[in-house]
């Protein structure tokens, strides 16, 4: 399932101006784990994928620990805003608050803070031009494994010693800063001691490892982002929460099962429904030879009965006709001749009937005139040739008897 990642320009810093809209980094990624294309683009001209995911800059989310309220959904707004009031510098009308994905009310939990309007502001530029985001994650975020990403704050090819920035997550929470600053040389010791995961862009490697003074993992900014976006945060939550109602929660759904949590989901379903056509091929070729062999054991035994039989086209029909033959030739009476279907006829003769003036006989087939027979006299004489183990078929003009519906062989 293919993921778009677009990294989100951070927002204006107090006394700067708000930048003018323009292009947009971007990762494109075919399964969500590996870099297939970045680059920058305006929002029509994004590239489209299964799933969107927009990543904010890590020094755009502040980071609170609190107690989750008891509250309804509807009202978990305002309780996190009662709770943070004090700790909240801006209006909070323009703070967006998003609780953690593990957050359960009554019990200790993150919860992340950034400004609503700039964050509105690119949702809705991203929806005019047909790029409907999914997911709102932040680049950095308090995690169990410590970790520190050094980055520059320009678009220069090396950072210098004033432009070098680090944002450090742990279970501790999350933070953003510069690394000239004396906050960031004084919590070293301290990060240093949990053996954390160091990481830089190309950029910013060389001036990260001499001011760690141990070696880093080179991680560009897109395969940053895009493990950014495998996470499990959203914070498209309560007034800006993504609509999923009708066809958008079933694409939803349908973007989850393809999705790489799926993954051995999918592959148990397709080796389950293997397995099963593998054994209904095995049971049908079975079943299959079996049949063969029946075959084949009646096509033996007509010719070892019937060896004058050199061509077998079907073995029941042709030992059928071959031992009638033989027993006409022996002169004894079989089911369908003349003899058995007469006595059968008149074994079940209803009394006070007149005998036949007329009758026709066939291999199998006894016909005899059906004029002046009363309804109940017709059904007395197929109740009795069937006790007898025969069968009477009427018509207008005809009664003819047969012996269980057997047909005579040609």
């Amino acid at each position: 399932m293919s993921m778009l990642v677009i990294l989100l320009p951070p927002h204006a810093r107090v006394g700067h101006e708000a930048p003018e809209p323009g292009a947009l980094a971007h990762v494109l990624s075919n399964d969500g784990m590996a870099v297939a294309s970045s680059g920058r683009a305006d929002p029509a001209q994004l590239p489209r994928a299964d799933t969107v995911v927009a990543v904010l800059p890590a020094g755009d989310v502040a980071w609170h620990r609190v107690d989750v309220p008891r509250a309804p959904a509807a009202r978990m707004r305002l309780a996190l805003s009662g709770v943070l009031e004090e700790q909240l510098l801006d209006e909070p009308d323009d703070v967006h608050l998003a609780l953690a994905p593990d957050a359960k009310p009554g019990q200790a939990g993150w919860v992340g803070a950034t400004q609503r309007p700039p964050l509105a502001a690119a949702l809705s530029r991203l929806t005019a031009a047909g790029i409907v985001v999914d997911r709102v994650v932040p680049s950095c975020a308090p995690s169990e494994l410590a970790q520190g990403h050094f980055f520059t704050g320009n678009d220069a090819d090396h950072a210098g010693a004033d432009d070098l920035w680090l944002a450090w997550s742990d279970v501790q929470g999350a933070i953003c800063l510069r690394t000239s600053g004396d906050l960031a040389k004084s919590l070293l010791p301290g990060w240093s001691a949990q053996s954390p995961q160091w990481t830089a862009t190309p950029a910013a490697a060389a001036a990260a490892e001499r001011w760690l003074g141990s070696p880093v993992v080179v991680q560009s900014d897109a395969e940053h982002a895009l493990a950014a976006a495998r996470s499990g945060w959203n914070l498209r939550q309560f007034d800006l929460a993504l609509q999923t109602r009708g066809l958008r929660a079933v694409r939803t759904a349908a973007r989850q099962v393809l999705g790489p949590s799926w993954r051995p989901v999918r592959w148990g379903l397709a080796a389950l429904l293997g397995v099963q056509l593998i054994g209904v091929n095995a049971w049908a070729w079975q079943q299959q030879r079996a049949i063969d062999a029946r075959r084949g054991a009646v096509t033996e035994l007509l010719r070892t009965a019937h060896p004058q039989v050199r061509a077998v086209l079907d073995a029941p029909v042709q030992m059928q006709r071959e031992t009638d033959l033989l027993r006409a030739a022996a002169g004894q009476v079989g089911d369908t001749d003349l003899e058995t279907l007469l006595s059968l006829a008149a074994a079940a003769w209803p009394e006070g009937r007149p005998p036949v003036e007329q009758l026709k006989f066939e291999p199998g087939r006894l016909t005899l005139p059906a004029t002046g027979w009363a309804p109940e006299q017709l059904q007395q004489l197929r109740t009795r040739i069937a006790a007898a183990g025969g069968q009477l078929d009427s018509t207008e003009a005809e009664l003819i008897i047969s012996r269980g519906g057997r047909k005579a062989t040609p």
